[in-house]
């Protein structure tokens, strides 16, 4: 037997304990506008890119934000409540969960600055899963958008570029990108600029 020479950054048993937690809590959910695919297609897509970021730039606790990555939605979207993910993880990453869930008792126009003060807050692993999760969202929107809440979508995006571009050079350049794109394709906009 061959020992392996070049490891991931990450505990493969971790980030596969914390994937079926994740799995089992979203249950029978689908993504918003592509039904046809569970939703822990979403929650593997940002995994997969805290991982390649992972592979570039260093973090102090790679294992948080893979973790973080698998598990972002489970106080928000599931049944799943904080003193389980708590006792069920460690309480870091229960506060990096619940750090990128919405408060759902703020005013919507608030709601955006609350959720990246609670996160600038946190270890740095945690800003490249908010980065990382806008990176997968900005897929074709779902038809029914129009287009003030395409262009508000990206303008959001830019705003989670500007406040976190500091954790990852990878993830910044990655969300520069998709952000260019989405604005092409389904803002209508030819000379938009991104910080």
């Amino acid at each position: 037997m061959t020992e392996l020479t070049l490891a991931p950054p990450w505990d493969a048993d971790l980030f596969l304990h914390a994937y079926g937690f994740a799995a089992r809590a979203h249950g029978d959910q689908r993504m918003p506008g592509r039904a046809s695919l569970p939703y822990a297609v979403h929650i593997s897509t940002v995994a997969m890119e805290i991982c390649a970021a992972l592979t570039v730039d260093k973090f102090p606790s790679p294992n948080l934000a893979v973790q973080c990555a698998l598990l972002h939605d489970v106080l928000e979207d599931t049944n799943t409540d904080y003193p389980t993910l708590a006792a069920t993880f460690d309480t870091e990453i229960a506060d990096g969960v619940l750090a990128l869930t919405k408060d759902c008792q703020r005013a919507k126009s608030d709601a955006m600055s609350d959720s990246l003060l609670r996160i600038k807050a946190q270890p740095r692993e945690v800003w490249a899963v908010k980065m990382a999760d806008r990176i997968t969202n900005l897929q074709p929107p779902p038809e029914t958008w129009p287009l003030d809440k395409r262009q508000a979508y990206c303008d959001e995006a830019e705003l989670i570029l500007r406040e976190f571009e500091s954790c990852s050079s990878y993830l910044a350049e990655r969300l520069r990108q998709k952000i260019v794109t989405y604005r092409l394709r389904y803002c209508g906009a030819q000379n938009h600029a991104t910080t």
